[in-house]
């Protein structure tokens, strides 16, 4: 056999560190634990006093300067839910104009301000395509790109979304997902993200974030924060969303980390998570979006609502939100008959002096600056060509109107281009050999193949047979929900199989099935997986989370594994999964000779896998999570949370900063694959010790003062209200979200702003003169800048010593400075191009000021505790396999020694 091709060598880097009330109408909800807040924080931050941010902010500024109050809330806001198309011919004809709007048909839609040249902004799904539409590619899922664990790949499968998206005429891309960040191993939405380590999901968000938005796209970084469970995530008519209760250290130093990243990568938008956190609604907490977004980590951007998720109006304007999406809301959608908490109403809420006028002024003039600063005012920029309502050419123009004009809604533009090659690159570099007893794989194109389960074919129904992928049927490409994307075709394992080895015979069934006595020369492929998704959908039971089958197989996988390790001598199992399974019943199997987990290959399912099967390429890929022995190894504390009683959920994060492989460092627990386990065809690589460099740390150095926002210039003075007033004429479209009121509303909204009779009812804390300063870990954007300084670099050389080719991968950590502190966490990882045997490559990591740092609660900082101490950074093949050393007192490493863990 030829030796296989491709191999690349990675390196992980891990540290030892050292040793506002709710304005719903619902009240039942059981109480927040004590310690757990969201303390005010008013008012909103301007934006604009970023540097990166100053031209776009300038012409922002002129825009909104020009703008009456009725176009600044009309951008703020979607137009309706399923209200896909709006022409402004009628508004501005009475004015002696005549101008178009784009054909708005996405997902979301905000309003436009024409007159000044702002147009209608088109938003959608999802993380890893354009959905719901076709003629784009179907990307591995976020989970298969944190498994390549390539920041290269991470990067050029943003650019290729980035082109889709801009191709199809999209604004804002919906992506992309560090929250959830893999708390609880059965989450719903685990997979949309990178894998269950801050670190691991800000490098892949920053890398998407910086490829995306070079193609002229807005990054709309989600779900901020804490949407760890899809199961109560919502609020509704009768039940307040669940209340995720985080301490503050825990917050800083895990759930936030993948933002603070994202935000310095210069993510154009965030949106906020349907659920509270400590008892706050994070679409109208003002702790977490003016405090600690917009003010500490120096947020420009806007901030919009996940769809549906806004509960109030004048509490979410003060609390820092930007955009409701999709404009409407949720409790007054059923049935729909466009009630919004914004548009006319915050342009009334604005007039009688409810909200401030500057606070408006801010929110738009972000939205303006977010357009400017990807280059969208440009004249090539693509209007919506698609419709995310219907694959059909011509449709409803207003979908979710009671009659409705049809048109052109859809003109099938093809955005693929070569994207399929990245898709590929990515879906088999995330291919993770967990087990390869005696060296079984590869196997020769000539093995008699007995092929087994429906996950190695394509739907028999349709690829595209059930919407939003809501069913598991076949391969799972991906998981269900808004995050999935139409598969334009789907290369499975069996057809791909059948191409490239010569004996192939398909078992089309997860109940195995009677069989020929087997030979030893005779391999059983068995194919099993297990799904999750959205919690719009409840697909066999499990309602988003895997709530009813746990981290088990789906279609009794373990039995038909079983089964043919009964029958077989030479068994592969082949896994496609949302997260961790538990493979004990069948993995010391001794049949059992090797396990593949190939995570959610998008449609490039097929070749990615039988290369690697046949050794035509090594698999490079290492496990995002931890796989454990049995589910209760986990803390009891990341179970999935419900409540006989209709009240608000508390979910209280008592396990701290202990998830994942923290968690089973701690307890003393061995996972059955650790944290960043994965095999190849080749013999361990040997590594040079590293030659590791200091540069020295001293206090965190800051400029407090907070420079003057351009957004101050803007008018702030009380609008009068014939800039509410509805054009003479205007044609309404019933259901349609409109920023305008009739005169009479106008007026009397002004009349009792002008007598300064304001009569809401301020939440306890409420100011509204700016701050002056930052906070102590402040600055723009990400955070002080010092965080970023580099203290330490690594150079690692790292050589294929084998006759295979295969990656490599690299570890971090100080003695206890009086912090309660995870004994390894991930810091930094690297990995090469592919190497053939006997070449090298020298591989470089870093560490940050942030990195050896730890969250003060008392200080509000990020500290070192003892920077003379020594700090041990460990380097490895993953999180139990750390065999090299390097100390930051001596700048002296050692190679072969005993791993912390």
């Amino acid at each position: 056999m030829e030796p296989p091709s491709g191999l690349r060598r990675l390196a992980m880097l891990l540290t030892l560190l050292p040793s506002l009330a709710s304005a719903a109408t619902l009240d039942c909800r059981d109480p927040v634990p004590a310690g757990y807040a969201s303390p005010p924080y008013y008012p909103t931050p301007y934006g604009g006093w970023d540097n990166e941010w100053g031209d776009a902010y300038e012409k922002a500024v002129a825009m909104v300067s020009s703008m009456t109050i009725a176009e600044k809330v009309n951008i703020t806001a979607g137009t309706g839910i399923f209200m896909a198309y709006y022409s402004e011919r009628d508004v501005y004809t009475s004015l002696g104009l005549i101008m178009f709007s784009s054909l708005g048909r996405c997902v979301g839609n905000s309003g436009s301000a024409l007159r000044v040249g702002f147009p209608q902004m088109c938003l959608e799904d999802g993380p890893l395509g354009v959905r719901p539409t076709d003629n784009v590619t179907a990307f591995p899922a976020g989970i298969s790109t944190g498994a390549t664990w390539s920041k290269e790949l991470m990067y050029q499968r943003g650019v290729a979304l980035g082109k889709e998206f801009r191709g199809k005429g999209i604004n804002y891309y919906l992506g992309p997902s560090v929250g959830s960040l893999g708390r609880q191993p059965r989450g719903g939405r685990n997979w949309e993200g990178f894998g269950s380590d801050p670190v691991l999901q800000a490098v892949g968000s920053a890398a998407t974030i910086k490829g995306v938005q070079e193609q002229g796209v807005i990054a709309t970084l989600k779900h901020y924060i804490a949407n760890e469970q899809e199961i109560y995530r919502m609020y509704n008519p009768v039940q307040q969303a669940y209340s995720s209760n985080i301490d503050d250290r825990t917050l800083h130093e895990l759930y936030l980390w993948p933002f603070a990243e994202g935000v310095r990568a210069g993510t154009g938008a965030v949106m906020a998570a349907y659920n509270a956190v400590n008892g706050s609604a994070c679409s109208q907490n003002s702790y977490l979006l003016n405090g600690i977004l917009k003010d500490e980590l120096g947020f420009q951007g806007p901030v919009m609502t996940d769809w549906l998720a806004q509960i109030s109006g004048v509490a979410s304007a003060l609390a820092g939100l930007d955009m409701s999406m999709p404009g409407d809301t949720f409790g007054n959608n059923i049935p729909l008959f466009g009630y919004s908490n914004w548009m006319y109403e915050l342009t009334r809420s604005v007039l009688n002096g409810s909200v401030p006028v500057d606070r408006v002024n801010d929110m738009a003039t972000r939205i303006v600056a977010a357009w400017y600063k990807m280059g969208q005012d440009a004249e090539d920029y693509p209007p919506p060509n698609f419709s995310s309502n219907t694959m059909d050419r011509e449709g409803p123009l207003y979908p979710g109107a009671l009659i409705s004009p049809r048109g052109v809604v859809n003109e099938y533009v093809n955005v693929q281009a070569d994207h399929k090659t990245v898709a590929k690159q990515v879906a088999q570099e995330a291919i993770t050999l967990l087990k390869n007893d005696d060296n079984f794989l590869p196997i020769t194109t000539s093995a008699p193949l007995f092929v087994f389960g429906t996950d190695a074919q394509a739907n028999p129904k349709g690829i595209n047979s059930c919407t939003d992928k809501s069913c598991n049927g076949g391969l799972l490409s991906m998981g269900w929900g808004s995050g999935s994307a139409l598969l334009p075709y789907l290369d499975d394992p069996i057809s791909s199989l059948k191409r490239k080895a010569s004996k192939v015979t398909y078992y089309a069934t997860d109940s195995f099935p009677k069989v020929a006595a087997a030979t030893e020369d005779d391999v059983a492929v068995v194919f099993i997986n297990s799904d999750s998704g959205e919690n719009s959908y409840t697909v066999e039971n499990n309602h988003g989370d895997r709530d009813a089958n746990g981290l088990s197989a789906w279609h009794n996988g373990d039995t038909l594994v079983q089964k043919a390790a009964a029958a077989y001598s030479n068994v592969v199992v082949v896994v496609h999964t949302v997260g961790p399974i538990i493979m004990e019943p069948w993995i010391d199997l001794p049949s059992v000779k090797s396990v593949l987990v190939a995570h959610l290959p998008g449609q490039e399912a097929g070749d990615s896998l039988t290369e690697v099967l046949f050794g035509e390429v090594s698999p490079s890929g290492h496990l995002p999570y931890s796989i454990p022995v049995k589910e209760s190894d986990y803390p009891d504390s990341v179970s999935i949370k419900s409540s006989p009683k209709l009240s608000q959920i508390q979910d209280t994060y008592t396990e701290g900063l202990y998830i994942d492989y923290r968690h089973f460092n701690k307890a003393g627990v061995k996972p059955r694959f650790a944290f960043g386990h994965g095999l190849s065809y080749t013999n361990s690589p040997s590594r040079t010790p590293p030659s590791p460099e200091a540069s020295s740390l001293p206090s965190l150095p800051r400029d407090p003062r907070k420079p003057t926002s351009p957004v101050s210039t803007i008018d702030a003075s009380l609008p009068p209200a014939a800039d509410a007033y509805y054009p003479k004429g205007f044609n309404k479209i019933w259901r349609y979200l409109y920023s305008w009121l009739d005169k009479p509303e106008a007026d009397a909204a002004h009349a009792i702003g002008a007598a300064g009779k304001k009569t809401y009812p301020y939440p306890t804390g409420y100011a509204t003169t700016q701050r002056a300063s930052v906070p102590p870990a402040g600055g723009a954007s990400g955070g002080n800048p010092a965080l970023y300084d580099v203290a330490y670099t690594l150079s690692v050389k790292v050589t294929n010593t084998g006759s295979a080719l295969r990656p490599a991968r690299p570890s971090r950590r100080p003695t206890n400075g009086g912090f309660d502190t995870p004994v390894i966490q991930l810091r930094d990882f690297a990995k090469s191009d592919s190497l053939a045997p006997g070449e090298g490559a020298t591989l470089s990591l870093r560490l940050t000021r942030k990195d050896v740092s730890v969250w003060d609660v008392g200080l509000q900082n990020w500290i070192v505790p003892n920077p003379a101490g020594r700090y041990s950074v460990w380097i490895g093949q993953a999180s139990d396999d750390l065999r090299v050393v390097c100390y930051t007192d001596t700048l002296t490493c050692e190679d072969g020694v005993t791993g912390p863990v």
